[in-house]
């Protein structure tokens, strides 16, 4: 069975139907060529754009000069009344001061520490479920935004402020555009910005919401009270090259990013890799096989014996990416393949089209988690396979994913067996992540 994909549309469209198109959804507004070119162009009387598939340039962009190719601020327009200046948005000098300070809380050993809270919300989202037929995508939200409360600030998203962020930010999911006015028409910084009213008003209400959270954790610090979880971790950090850290502002914006992309972007990948599962049946059962063994007794030492389900989790990232397009901008004019991109163009990396590429993976639709045993798919994974980008801009949290994802499959595929719906296969849409059109509908089984 091939997973759904959205249909492409036609390869020449006017510029007011393909915005009316992105509007919609981001996905369908492109054409079917994009799955096999290695570059395209696209001009609008404003800039211009190219979207880029060429592992060689990607790796020149991404890898080899990633400071003259930094993230483009139309883009980040929908976003500031949320996430303010974090580091999802920023570059150069205040970016890297940024990273110096995060980095440290995601690494390796820091991962041990959070792995009983990721476990325990694991444990309490396979309490939750029932039986029946039911969808799928609130409960995955829930269960990655109380691992983000968890993991940041050691509480349960059942604490009265977590359960507000959460509403609060389901909100401001609806009220946000896909697409703002400043990604097609270059406004001057200095001209006033205009966001929804509602979408300001979910913001500020989200942001005031964090700074309590923040602030008091500000004064446990003081008191010597903080627990050690990567909120502690990252205000107690100093900048090494400047000694600076994060005053409560600053850490407000980094919070917000955080839950964003640790909440919004887990929960379209576990939502997506349970959907899979419940199609292709002998797979389900081999990772429930795996997360029995495991869950006998699950520590963070004994996460390698999960190695299908991990691939599971990698698949379900290649054909969902969270994130399916991100977007940078020239410096200076760069030559690009056999084009030249004048300075401030548009360079459009598309983690969708790259994963799905005809030219670079073998059954590109197809769900094969066993295709990263091959040489072929270890070179498509080395080349073109990017779900929290590469280089120097790579997701702080990717190795954090990558252990929560496989363990929160675990942990409920040991009690459930799922299968889909009939009827109700899902339509992926690309909003602020890649979703499903009206929800992923799975029957849930209590497994003997």
């Amino acid at each position: 069975m091939i997973p759904p994909k959205p249909s492409a549309r036609a390869d020449k469209v006017s510029l007011w139907r393909y915005l009316k198109l992105f509007r919609q959804d981001i996905l369908s507004a492109q054409p079917a060529k994009l799955y096999r070119a290695w570059m395209a162009e696209f001009r609008t009387p404003f800039f211009r754009s190219y979207l880029v598939n060429d592992p060689k340039l990607l790796r020149v962009i991404l890898n080899e000069r990633p400071m003259d190719f930094p993230k483009s601020d139309r883009i980040g327009e929908g976003l500031r009344p949320l996430l303010g200046n974090s580091v999802f948005l920023t570059n150069g000098e205040i970016w890297q001061k940024q990273r110096r300070i995060i980095d440290p809380a995601f690494e390796g050993g820091r991962l041990r520490d959070t792995f009983p809270a990721m476990l325990a919300a694991g444990q309490a989202a396979s309490a939750r479920l029932s039986e029946g037929a039911q969808d799928i995508e609130p409960e995955a939200s829930h269960t990655a935004a109380d691992v983000i409360f968890r993991t940041l600030f050691s509480i349960p998203i059942e604490h009265e402020t977590a359960t507000q962020v959460f509403d609060q930010f389901r909100d401001y999911q609806r009220t946000q555009p896909i697409l703002n006015l400043a990604a097609f028409i270059p406004i001057p910084r200095w001209f006033p910005r205009f966001h929804r009213a509602r979408t300001k008003q979910t913001a500020r209400a989200i942001r005031a919401l964090i700074t309590d959270l923040t602030a008091g954790r500000m004064a446990e610090i003081n008191a010597g009270t903080a627990p050690d979880d990567l909120a502690t971790k990252i205000m107690t950090t100093r900048d090494p090259v400047t000694g600076d850290g994060f005053s409560t502002e600053e850490m407000v914006d980094q919070v917000a990013i955080f839950f964003l992309a640790g909440h919004e972007t887990s929960a379209s990948a576990l939502a997506w890799a349970l959907y899979l599962l419940a199609t292709h049946p002998q797979a389900q059962e081999k990772v429930a096989q795996e997360a029995k063994t495991f869950m006998q007794d699950p520590q963070f030492t004994r996460l390698s014996t999960l190695k299908f389900t991990r691939d599971v989790f990698r698949e379900a990232l290649r054909l969902y990416p969270p994130v399916p397009m991100m977007v940078r901008q020239t410096r200076c004019p760069e030559q690009m393949r056999d084009r030249t991109a004048p300075k401030g163009a548009q360079v459009v990396l598309s983690p969708w089209h790259l994963h799905r590429h005809t030219r670079l993976w073998d059954n590109p639709d197809g769900f094969d988690p066993g295709r990263y045993a091959t040489e072929t798919g270890r070179k498509s994974l080395r080349e073109a396979y990017m779900p929290f980008s590469t280089g120097a801009r790579v997701c702080t949290g990717a190795a954090f994913a990558m252990v929560e994802g496989p363990l929160l499959l675990a942990t409920l595929l040991a009690d459930w067996h799922i299968s889909p719906v009939d009827g109700k296969t899902p339509t992926p849409v690309a909003h602020l992540t890649v979703r499903a059109k009206e929800g992923i509908h799975l029957s849930l089984t209590k497994r003997q």
